[in-house]
């Protein structure tokens, strides 16, 4: 009988052990956490909408960062350019929501915001007359 040669070997009967993360079970984690910020809100009480909208949201981007972006397997000063930026983004945004969510200032008006305010609560205004209207 023949021998067979090592490249035609029978496979390894035992596939090595995976020690990464359970991308199912993270999976799962991110489902559900799906699951609190849809049902959060449906409450109706602010401070839950709150904490589920933006604390829910952070935990699932950090998860997503770490187990599928890889930042903790990255060079060392990935991480903490990450955070530089996301740093930056908060201030900017802390910046410039003042004057982007007022309509008027000391001397200036957003006549625009105002007639496109106007327009949209005239529109669910006459959506809802319609909506009992039709009941």
């Amino acid at each position: 009988m023949a021998e067979l040669s090592p490249s035609v070997a029978a496979p390894a009967a035992v596939a090595p052990a995976h020690h990464g993360p359970s991308y199912v079970k993270i999976w799962g984690i991110l489902l559900g956490l799906l699951v609190v910020s849809v049902v959060g809100p449906m409450l109706e009480i602010r401070a839950v909408t709150l904490v589920t909208a933006f604390g829910v949201a952070l935990v699932k981007a950090y998860i997503v960062a770490k187990y599928f972006m890889h930042i903790d397997v990255e060079k060392r000063y990935v991480p903490y350019l990450l955070v530089t930026m996301v740093v930056l983004m908060g201030l900017m945004v802390a910046a410039v929501s003042p004057d982007v969510l007022k309509h008027d200032g000391h001397r200036w008006e957003n006549r625009a915001a105002k007639r496109a305010v106007v327009k949209g609560e005239n529109a669910a205004k006459a959506a809802a007359h319609a909506g009992a209207a039709h009941h």
